[in-house]
């Protein structure tokens, strides 16, 4: 059995935007997780597909 590294990265993002956009934010951490993991391991050195939602956080905790 061959694992493609690249493939379950794929998988990781997908996952984590179908979760999020459900409400699902305990399974949206974990698959954000799982591709931070990979892109490190696979060292794909992409860039992370979850930064605007860290910005808008700190954007709408810094109005607070």
């Amino acid at each position: 059995m061959s694992i493609n590294l690249e493939d379950k990265l794929n998988e990781a993002e997908r996952k984590a935007h179908d979760a999020l956009s459900r409400y699902k934010f305990i399974m949206f951490g974990y698959w954000a997780s799982i591709w931070t993991h990979l892109n490190d391991v696979g060292e794909f050195k992409r860039p992370n597909p979850f930064r605007g939602y860290i910005a808008l956080a700190r954007q709408l905790k810094e109005e607070k």
